[in-house]
């Protein structure tokens, strides 16, 4: 079956009735996403605003506001912030493929959670980039909201806190000024291989499964984490194997298999390299305190 428009959302008690939080600190009213594909034109006009807070995260094509009487056009990679009682104008069209992400919250301490992140509140549009990471965050806050599990308001907290880190984090590195396609394999990439660091992982042939060449993806990674792949990894296997000889009783040749290492002579030639010490020693020093 084919959609001309996607839309999951999840509302706090199951109502799409807004209302101001005046006694908790935070709380998130709503969260979701809409992706339009042959849907022409999806508007949006309150002249009047909202009596709650919006943020809206433009993840693919791009969205059209009217902000301040001019209009607008926001690019994926950017977010952007709606005051309560600010005037909402904005739309999006299906032949540009867009697809966004938003979230409603309201309490008596907003305004100063949000400067305590560095989330600007003198403007609209929020340059924060194009990543993976701020997608799972809605998904997550919208499922909490759709499934209400145990605690699920105090988890909505957490992960809304937890994006408004990343955001903080994102605006204010040199990776946004890397362009959003770019930015967004980076970030699949650093999953990847957090994911799967002790395993046999080859740079060329994860670069040829995301239609990348070597080169190309070397440099961008290079560019945007300040250290290519290999280093990357390296520095995966080296803190996880300090926090098994710090924690653990495991034998020098098992925490090298742990992390990604058959050789256990070679582990310790490649740890002694990175951290001055053979890994025998450095547990000495780090958890038996000699030395």
């Amino acid at each position: 079956m084919y959609y001309h428009m996607y839309v999951n959302s999840g509302y706090l008690f199951q109502s799409r009735v807004p209302f101001q939080e005046k006694k908790m600190a935070l709380r998130i009213l709503s969260a979701g996403t809409y992706q339009l594909f042959t849907w022409p034109k999806l508007p949006t006009w309150r002249p009047k605003g909202r009596i709650d807070w919006q943020l809206i995260y433009i993840s693919a094509g791009e969205g059209h506001f009217i902000l301040d009487g001019r209009e607008v056009t926001v690019p994926a990679g950017n977010m952007i912030l709606y005051q309560p009682k600010q005037e909402q104008h904005y739309y999006f069209l299906g032949k540009d493929r867009a697809q966004y992400w938003f979230v409603h919250f309201s309490g008596r301490s907003v305004r100063n959670i949000l400067k305590h992140y560095g989330i600007p509140l003198d403007g609209y549009v929020l340059h924060t980039g194009i990543s993976y990471a701020y997608e799972e965050l809605f998904r997550r806050m919208r499922d909490e909201l759709a499934e209400c599990p145990c605690c699920y308001e105090e988890a909505l907290t957490f992960q809304f806190r937890e994006l408004l880190i990343l955001m903080h984090r994102r605006m204010h590195e040199d990776s946004v000024k890397i362009s959003g396609f770019i930015q967004n394999e980076i970030d699949l990439a650093r999953a990847y291989f957090r994911d799967h660091y002790n395993e046999d992982i080859s740079i060329e042939q994860y670069a040829a499964s995301r239609n990348m060449s070597t080169s190309w993806f070397g440099k961008s990674f290079t560019a945007a984490v300040g250290e290519s792949p290999k280093k990357y990894i390296l520095d995966l296997r080296i803190r996880n194997a300090q926090y098994l000889l710090e924690t653990t009783d495991g034998t020098v040749s098992e925490i090298a298999r742990i992390v990604g290492y058959e050789n256990p002579m070679y582990f310790s030639r490649v740890f002694r390299k990175a951290k001055g010490l053979s890994p025998v020693n450095y547990r000495k020093v780090h958890r038996d305190g000699k030395g």
